[in-house]
C-alpha cells in the first residue's frame, strides 16, 4: 500500500512492491496475477478496515455518528496509505478499480446506514450522506496533510 500512496498506481510497479516488502518480483506474480490484482487486493484490505472499524464503534444512538466519525479521524491518522490509496482510486479510469471503488463505497455506505438504523436513528439516510461527506473532508484532510480540516468534526 505504500508503493501505491507513494507513487500512485500507474507509476508504482511490481518491483518496487517487491522490494519494499523484501521478496522478488515474481514471488509478487505468484500471489497476483497483475499489477492491477495486487492494487485491487490492497483497496479490498482498506476498505474491510473501515467496514470492521465502524462496526466495532460502540456508543449511545446520540453518538454513535459522531463516535465513528472520530474512529475514521484516527484511521486517516494510523492507516494514511490506505485512504491515499483509495483517494487515488477515485480519480483512475480503469473499469475494474471504477467497479472496485464503487462497491467500496457501498459496502461502507450499507455498514453506516445498517448502524445507523439499528441504533433507531430515523430516517437515518441525511445522516448518512452527511457522514459520508465528512469522510471525504477527512480523506482530503489527509491527502494533504492538513489535519486542521477535521477538527472541526
Amino acid at each position: 500500500m505504500a508503493v501505491f500512496a507513494e507513487s500512485g498506481y500507474y507509476r508504482a510497479t511490481t518491483a518496487q512492491v517487491a522490494e519494499r516488502v523484501g521478496i522478488s518480483q515474481p514471488y509478487v506474480y505468484r500471489f497476483f496475477e497483475t499489477k492491477e490484482a495486487l492494487f485491487l487486493a490492497a483497496l479490498e484490505r482498506a476498505t474491510d478496515r473501515i467496514v470492521r472499524v465502524f462496526s466495532e464503534v460502540q456508543a449511545s444512538p446520540e453518538q454513535l455518528a459522531e463516535e465513528m466519525g472520530r474512529a475514521y479521524v484516527e484511521l486517516t491518522r494510523t492507516h494514511r496509505n490506505e485512504i491515499v490509496l483509495q483517494v487515488q482510486a477515485q480519480g483512475i479510469r480503469d473499469e475494474p478499480i471504477r467497479q472496485a471503488m464503487r462497491s467500496s463505497m457501498r459496502r461502507v455506505k450499507d455498514v453506516v446506514t445498517q448502524r445507523l438504523m439499528t441504533a433507531g436513528i430515523r430516517n437515518a439516510q441525511p445522516q448518512v450522506s452527511a457522514f459520508l461527506a465528512k469522510g471525504m473532508l477527512c480523506n482530503v484532510a489527509a491527502v494533504l496533510g492538513m489535519p486542521e480540516l477535521t477538527e472541526c468534526l
